[in-house]
């Protein structure tokens, strides 16, 4: 029995040795991979912006350095997930993601930061094309008349101000109808200025008196 135990224990550890130098050498058999692309600025030349640019893995984590025609190539990148960015202090670029597999196979897609699992492939060898110049500075606003004239408060003063000047010179006062009507709306405002004001009888109302009765001129006595 005891030597059966033995046997069990010494099968055990070959195993396990095994195991270790299998990982040990897959360890020291890691391959590292190149990423490659090309840098494209329309309307510019290329000693504007090739010294000041420079190519950014994962942030900064791998760099890489431009070469006289454009391109460009970052070395020593495991297998993996990255995201590429090209760095210049005047123009933007839009970043992209290349993912590695054990294989050493590429592929490359957009960056995605809302919809991640969302995939839009990019060719490879990547080309990062230049979107806009960079801005550093707000653009002044300038003083436009329309501006001024869009303004809520010019447009209250302004609106009756034509209404007053032009209604009357569209309206002929000389017809009668037109005569007719406005002699009927200046007899209602007359009415209407015959009504007790409303702040007078609050105030008598709260003072506890009672409203002192206007004397009808026609109706007094002559003595």
């Amino acid at each position: 029995m005891k030597e059966i135990k033995i046997i069990v224990l010494v099968i055990c550890l070959g195993v396990f040795q095994v195991k270790c130098e299998d990982t040990d050498e897959d360890n020291n058999s890691n391959t590292y991979y190149t990423i490659e692309g090309k840098v494209i600025i329309s309307g510019a030349k290329l000693l504007e912006w090739l010294p000041e640019t420079r190519i950014l893995v994962d942030g900064g984590a791998y760099v890489g350095f431009m070469r006289a025609d454009g391109s460009f190539t970052v070395s020593g990148v495991p297998s993996g997930s990255y995201v590429v960015e090209v760095s210049n202090p005047k123009f933007l670029f839009e970043p992209a993601r290349v993912e590695i597999n054990g294989k050493g196979k590429m592929r490359a897609r957009k960056v995605n930061l809302i919809q991640p699992n969302k995939i839009n492939l990019l060719s490879y060898p990547l080309r990062m094309k230049s979107k806009t110049p960079k801005e550093y500075f707000q653009k002044r606003e300038e003083f436009r008349v329309t501006d001024a004239l869009k303004n809520p408060m010019v447009l209250m003063m302004v609106v009756p101000l034509i209404c007053i000047v032009v209604l009357p010179k569209l309206i002929n006062s000389q017809d009668p109808e037109v005569q007719r009507e406005m002699q009927q709306s200046m007899s209602f405002m007359n009415q209407n200025q015959n009504l007790p004001d409303l702040s007078e009888m609050m105030t008598n109302w709260l003072g506890g008196t009672q409203p002192t009765k206007k004397r009808d001129k026609s109706k007094v006595k002559k003595k």
